[in-house]
């Protein structure tokens, strides 16, 4: 005859103690409870970085630590070696698995270019079990070859120069391709016309001190203009990327403020989602 462990402890269906000081750290939380997944995906230009650095590590904690969700960031080939479309191929390859394993019923991805892209597939695609329900594009890389008037004008930033900007893209673009290609301007006449694309709600997060600002609010009005669910959401006087900083955002108080910011508003919109 078996005997039954006395249970001493638990903590919300995620671990259980026991009398003979054995745990057992099996899930019984209800089958049929569904979190959202988070898709993220990382930014450095489709060149440098990867999900797992400290950097998106803080900011996924302090934009979704007080959510119950799933975050997911995959590891996206980089370029020169992967040139575009790799990341992207990557990063949808992510979704048609996450909709292969899940049992979940809504998915929000972070990020920039990448964003838009998966999310144009993904409205090409019949996923099963995996609802996309919003979209948020942080600081993304819309550009075209000629200079915009942010370009020309605004400061240079730690996270985002010009040089940053023509030599990422012409390590990344397929070979032949400028910075019209449709990954780079969506909103250009290269690209397939938005009105005709299935895009989840987008949350368009930018800063207005973006050397690229003017494109990524071309590609704002140019989603308003094809009548698709587009929010947008500035952090006045903030540069590329600053919510990144980490130094910054504890030490600076206009720094921390304005991502404090940026991460109410994220909220807010997934709450809505």
């Amino acid at each position: 005859m078996v005997q039954e462990k006395k249970l001493v402890d638990e903590v919300s269906g995620w671990l259980r103690l026991y009398e003979d000081g054995s745990v057992d750290r099996t899930w019984t939380g209800s089958p049929e409870e569904k979190l959202p997944i988070f898709l993220h995906f990382h930014g450095g230009g489709f060149c440098i970085s990867e999900p797992d650095w400290f950097m998106y590590y803080q900011f996924t904690l302090d934009s979704l630590g007080w959510l119950e969700v799933i975050v997911v960031s995959p590891f996206l080939r980089r370029a020169p070696e992967n040139r575009l479309p790799a990341a992207i191929d990557d990063g949808f390859f992510a979704l048609l698995w996450l909709d292969s394993v899940a049992r979940r019923n809504a998915e929000e991805p972070s990020g920039g270019n990448i964003v838009h892209e998966v999310a144009v597939r993904a409205g090409e695609a019949k996923l099963d079990l995996l609802h996309l329900a919003g979209g948020i594009p942080i600081h993304p890389g819309f550009m075209r070859s000629k200079r915009s008037r942010s370009e020309l004008e605004k400061p240079q930033s730690p996270f985002l120069t010009l040089d940053m900007v023509d030599k990422f893209m012409s390590l990344a673009l397929p070979l032949g391709s400028n910075k019209d290609h449709p990954i780079a301007c969506p909103m250009g006449g290269g690209a397939p016309p938005l009105s005709g694309l299935k895009l989840p709600p987008i949350l368009l997060c930018l800063a207005e001190m973006d050397l690229i600002f003017d494109t990524e609010m071309e590609y704002n009005e140019a989603m308003k203009k094809a009548n698709k669910d587009v929010e947008l959401f500035v952090n006045k006087g903030a540069t590329h990327s600053f919510y990144l900083n980490k130094i910054a955002v504890d030490m600076d108080p206009n720094t921390g403020a304005q991502t404090e910011a940026l991460i109410a508003r994220i909220k807010e919109f997934i709450e809505q989602h």
